[in-house]
């Protein structure tokens, strides 16, 4: 099952990966699949970096979150 905010799957993915290393041009890629070539780049780079799995869906949520709620406050939202 594909991310909830993901524009392609991971079939799609793979396509766009297969295409542009069969010589494909990046551009004619992103128009025939609709996606940006920037997002076929991404993809590319992706697969190069870590192979299949680069393909994967990946979390959204943030590395870190610097103004992040103290545990302080937390624990007196969950104890009211």
């Amino acid at each position: 099952m594909a991310h909830a905010n993901a524009r392609t799957t991971v079939f799609a993915r793979t396509l766009i990966v297969d295409r542009v290393l069969a010589g494909h041009r990046p551009g004619e890629v992103a128009k025939q699949l609709g996606v940006s070539r920037q997002t076929v780049h991404k993809w590319v780079r992706r697969w190069r970096a870590e192979g299949e799995a680069g393909l994967a869906d990946r979390s959204s949520r943030p590395h870190r979150m610097p103004r992040q709620t103290s545990p302080e406050t937390v624990a007196a939202i969950v104890a009211a």
